[in-house]
């Protein structure tokens, strides 16, 4: 099994990279948010990868981040999940929000990525909620998807994940919007 790589990029488009490793070429595929951010054609990078084995086929599929990887894997492991399909839940938002979405039982997060229904959705739900439940505790609010990916970039400003959720508890309901919930939160976190 072929779990990282490391080369120089030769080929690079929307769907997938080409990475020289040893002298071979190794076609990884990813979703585009993660291409975009790859270096340019000629530059050296390491990626985590995935060796997706069928009948009549070997495909790579990369990622930068293991966590990233870890949960690619979990999707394709849930039937009516391939992998493209896995991709396209990658892509809608961060692997946190979309953990917050399933144990906050949001299906209409995941209806949104082409080929996954409302049956899959639920799937999808059914089968992780009870992993992720004990290590993820659900953000209460109107839309999780907004308190995810507001949970999210109060994590990447330097607050821990625990003291983020807490302050996005405490946040009026009636606050909408990304945004305007990180302004609340900051403001009470920088009271403290």
């Amino acid at each position: 099994m072929i779990s990282h790589l490391e080369g120089k990029i030769i080929e690079k488009n929307e769907k997938f990279l080409v990475i020289n490793a040893g002298g071979v070429g190794y076609r990884i595929f990813s979703h585009q948010g993660i291409l975009e951010k790859m270096p340019a054609i000629g530059q050296n990078i390491g990626v985590w990868t995935h060796l997706y084995v069928r009948e009549d086929t070997l495909d790579l599929y990369g990622f930068t981040e293991r966590e990233e990887l870890e949960f690619f894997e979990t999707l394709i492991s849930i039937s009516g999940i391939g992998p493209k399909s896995a991709l396209g839940i990658l892509e809608v938002a961060p692997v946190m929000s979309l953990k917050q979405a399933i144990v906050s039982e949001d299906e209409t997060f995941f209806t949104k990525v082409s080929g996954v229904g409302k049956k899959t959705a639920q799937r999808l739900i059914l089968e992780l909620k009870n992993k992720l439940s004990k290590t993820i505790i659900p953000i209460k609010g109107s839309d999780s998807a907004e308190m995810a990916e507001a949970m999210d970039a109060l994590v990447s400003l330097g607050y821990k994940e625990r003291d983020a959720r807490k302050v996005l508890q405490e946040i009026a309901k009636d606050i909408k919007g990304v945004e305007a919930k990180v302004k609340a939160a900051l403001k009470i976190l920088g009271k403290k």
